[in-house]
């Protein structure tokens, strides 16, 4: 009961602290969910056992490797980006390019939502600080108009609506900084290896394969030519 009583002794900055709060529990859920709980991890023999295939040019099995040993993970489909271009003949380059794209928007799905909680973190502490000057101000105009009977209520009203916006800004602001620092680590981490397994197996295609760049124009004429004559001369 002494704490709904002092929520509602805060004035009506509390219930705009109340709402970040609110913000700030349905951000941490879904960040333990996405970052813990339904977060894949990929094996780590992953990369020794794919190096065997791509290397025979066993594009195809190597996919299939991936949805059976590293289903729904996210090297995975950084993996499969490059698989699909180096299967089809592309280049080097357009490796890379795809599997970049792949990789960009894995780690924007990783790290989507942590920074809210900063954010949300200095909203409340503002708020808590909002709530504590206009308390403040009306102790004090308040105590001004006043007879001297009624200032030391005034008095006591206005600095109890001060406290009490900061305590609860802050009870809210330290939970927000605290599980945005343990997030932001995880998330680090997470991308950090994603980054690193998806470079070691873009070098495996680079080196261990070899592309079919597409000819076009005259050049793609000419190797027909050349194909025909050479099934006509046989």
């Amino acid at each position: 009961m002494s704490l709904i009583k002092d929520f509602q002794a805060g004035g009506i900055f509390m219930y705009f602290i109340l709402a970040t709060g609110f913000l700030v529990a349905g951000i941490v859920f879904e960040r333990v969910m996405s970052l813990y709980k339904n977060h894949k991890a990929a094996p780590n023999d992953l990369r020794t056992k794919l190096l065997s295939l791509i290397a025979q040019g066993h594009f195809e099995d190597a996919k299939t490797y991936l949805e059976m040993s590293a289903p729904g993970t996210a090297l995975a489909r950084v993996v499969t980006a490059g698989l699909n271009v180096r299967r089809s003949g592309g280049a080097d380059e357009e490796v890379q390019a795809r599997m970049d794209e792949a990789l960009s928007k894995e780690i924007s799905t990783i790290d989507r939502g942590t920074g809210f909680l900063a954010v949300f973190g200095n909203v409340a502490t503002l708020l808590g600080l909002l709530g504590t000057v206009t308390g403040l101000i009306s102790s004090f105009a308040g105590v001004t108009n006043a007879n001297p009977a009624e200032r030391a209520l005034l008095l006591g009203q206005g600095i109890s609506e001060a406290l009490n916006t900061t305590a609860f800004g802050l009870m809210v602001a330290i939970p927000a900084l605290v599980a945005f620092a343990i997030f932001q680590n995880r998330t680090d981490r997470i991308v950090g290896e994603l980054t690193e397994e998806s470079s070691k197996i873009f070098h495996d295609l680079l080196f261990r394969t070899e592309s079919r760049p597409m000819l076009t124009g005259k050049a793609q004429n000419k190797t027909q030519a050349n194909e025909s004559y050479t099934q006509q001369g046989n």
